[in-house]
C-alpha cells in the first residue's frame, strides 16, 4: 500500500516538519508498514528529509503527475482554501482516494452556524482588546458576509467535493463541517465529513513516574491575540499566590514583557515559576511527563497539539470554554480535565485550582488519562483511522 501527505506550501522539510502534521502523519503510515512520502512545493533544500518529495505547483495541479505516483491514497493538507482546489481536483480526477485536513474548528463560513461564527469573528480580532479591534472585527465580518459567501464558500465547496473525506480535527469540527456541507451538497457530502485529529509523537505518553503538582503552559507567546500571554501572567500569579504548593513551567519563545514580569515577582513567587523560552522536543516531553496540569490561557485553537501531547504524557488539561477552542471540549471529556465557565483571570484561575484539586483527591489518573489519549492520537493510531475508511 501505498499512501503519500501533501502540504502545497513551501515549509521547511527537516526534522521538525516530520514532528507533526503531515509530516508526522507520513511517518504514522510508515509506522504500520505503508509505504509514505510527504510532498511540497519548491527546491530541494539541505535540511530536508530523503523522504520529502518537492515539486512545482503545477505538478501538483496535474492528474497525470498524481497518476505515475501509483498511489492508493493522499492525505492533503490544503484547509479546503479555494487557491488549492485544483490540486484536490488533480488527486480526486487521477482515482486516488484523497482526505481532506481541515485544520480548523469548523467555523470558516457564516453558513456553519451563524451566532458562534459571529462570535468567532470577534475573538479573532482581540474581543475588543487592543488598537484597532473593532475595526478588525467590522472588516473580518464585513468580508465574510460580503465576499466569503459570495466568493469564497462556492469555491471552498468545490474543493470539498473533490474528497473522500473531509478530515475534521476535533468532533465539535464535524459538528460544523456537516452542516456546512449539508448546503453545499447534501447528506452525500455531509456524510463524507468525519474526525480525524492531528498526530502526536509516539514518545508523548505517561511514563509511569510520578507527577509533581505543576502547571505546563506551552505557546507561542509572541502571538498576543491568539496566546494571550497577559491572561497567562494574570493568571499563574493569582494561581502560585492561591497556592503555596504548586509550581508553573512556562516554554516557548518569551516575550520582553513576560521574561520582565517574571522578574518582578516577589521572590518566593518566582522560585516556583520557571520561563524556560523556547525548549526541544525532548525537554517538552520531560516537562509533560512530570506535570499533572496542562494550562492554555488561548483566545482560539484549531486543535491545540501542545495539549494534545500533555494528554498522551497523562496531563489534564485546563482552557476556557469558548466556541474558538472546540477541540478543548473533547480534550477534557475522559475526565480529563475541565474549562473556565469565565474566560478571564478570575474563571481561569478557579478553574486551575479545581483541577489541581481534583489531582490532590484521586480523581485524575495519569495513567487512564495517556491510555485513552494515546489510543486516538499517536501517529500510527491516527494512520490507522484513516485506513479504516477506505482500506
Amino acid at each position: 500500500m501505498r499512501i503519500f501527505t501533501c502540504t502545497p506550501v513551501a515549509f521547511g522539510g527537516g526534522a521538525d516538519f516530520f514532528a507533526r502534521d503531515s509530516g508526522l502523519l507520513c511517518r504514522g503510515f510508515q509506522a504500520i508498514g505503508v509505504e509514505s512520502r510527504a510532498v511540497m512545493l519548491g527546491e530541494r533544500k539541505p535540511e530536508d528529509e530523503a523522504d520529502l518529495i518537492r515539486t512545482e505547483f503545477s505538478h501538483l495541479e496535474s492528474a497525470d503527475w498524481w497518476r505515475a505516483q501509483n498511489l492508493d491514497g493522499v492525505v492533503l493538507y490544503a484547509w479546503g482554501r479555494p487557491r488549492f482546489r485544483k490540486v484536490a481536483a488533480a488527486i480526486h480526477e487521477a482515482g486516488i482516494f484523497l482526505v481532506l485536513n481541515q485544520d480548523n474548528g469548523g467555523l470558516v463560513s457564516p453558513l456553519a452556524g451563524f451566532r458562534n461564527w459571529l462570535e468567532e469573528q470577534w475573538i479573532l480580532a482581540g474581543q475588543g482588546r487592543g488598537p484597532g479591534a473593532w475595526l478588525r472585527f467590522f472588516k473580518l465580518t464585513l468580508r465574510g458576509l460580503s465576499a466569503g459567501l459570495v466568493l469564497t464558500d462556492p469555491l471552498r465547496a468545490a474543493h470539498l467535493k473533490q474528497g473522500d473525506v473531509i478530515a475534521s480535527v476535533s468532533p465539535k469540527a464535524a459538528e460544523h463541517y456537516r452542516k456546512l456541507c449539508r448546503i453545499y451538497g447534501g447528506a452525500d457530502l455531509a456524510d463524507r465529513a468525519q474526525v480525524v485529529p492531528h498526530a502526536v509523537e509516539s514518545h508523548f505518553r505517561f511514563s509511569g513516574a510520578p507527577k509533581r503538582r505543576q502547571v505546563a503552559c506551552v505557546g507561542r507567546w509572541q502571538d498576543v491575540v491568539q496566546k494571550r500571554p497577559w491572561l497567562l501572567m494574570e493568571v499563574v500569579e493569582t494561581l502560585v499566590g492561591s497556592d503555596e504548593e504548586v509550581s508553573v513551567v512556562i516554554a516557548g519563545t518569551a516575550t520582553k514583557e513576560l521574561i520582565e514580569w517574571h522578574r518582578g515577582l516577589d521572590t518566593a513567587r518566582r522560585g516556583r515559576v520557571q520561563v524556560r523560552g523556547h525548549v526541544g522536543r525532548g525537554e517538552l516531553a520531560e516537562i509533560l511527563a512530570e506535570s499533572q496540569v496542562f494550562y492554555s490561557p488561548s483566545a482560539f485553537e484549531s486543535f491545540g497539539i501542545a495539549a494534545a501531547e500533555a494528554l498522551c504524557s497523562g496531563c489534564s488539561v485546563v482552557a476556557g470554554r469558548s466556541v474558538s477552542m472546540a477541540a478543548f471540549e473533547w480534550f477534557v471529556s475522559e475526565n480529563s480535565g475541565m474549562l473556565a465557565e469565565k474566560d478571564d483571570c478570575k474563571g481561569h484561575a478557579t478553574a486551575l485550582l479545581d483541577e489541581l484539586a481534583a489531582w490532590r483527591d484521586g480523581r485524575r489518573e495519569a495513567a487512564v488519562i495517556s491510555r485513552a489519549w494515546c489510543d486516538r492520537l499517536h501517529a500510527e493510531r491516527v494512520a490507522r483511522r484513516i485506513l479504516d475508511f477506505r482500506f
